[in-house]
């Protein structure tokens, strides 16, 4: 599984905990929006995270 930057956000504006930590993220770490998703991504989808059946059926539509 490889990570899409598409995807990821359509995940994010599906799932409004994700969209609170990606906003977390940019304030409290004052990363960029881009570094943010990606930190997101590897948290909580690849390596069987929480959403990651989620994100896999979105790369299959």
């Amino acid at each position: 599984m490889k990570y899409n930057k598409s995807i990821m956000l359509k995940l994010i504006n599906e799932h409004r905990a994700l969209h609170d930590e990606l906003k977390k993220l940019k304030s409290e770490m004052g990363l960029e929006k881009n570094f943010a998703v990606k930190a997101l991504y590897h948290s909580y989808v690849a390596e069987d995270g929480p959403y990651m059946k989620e994100y896999q059926d979105l790369e299959r539509l």
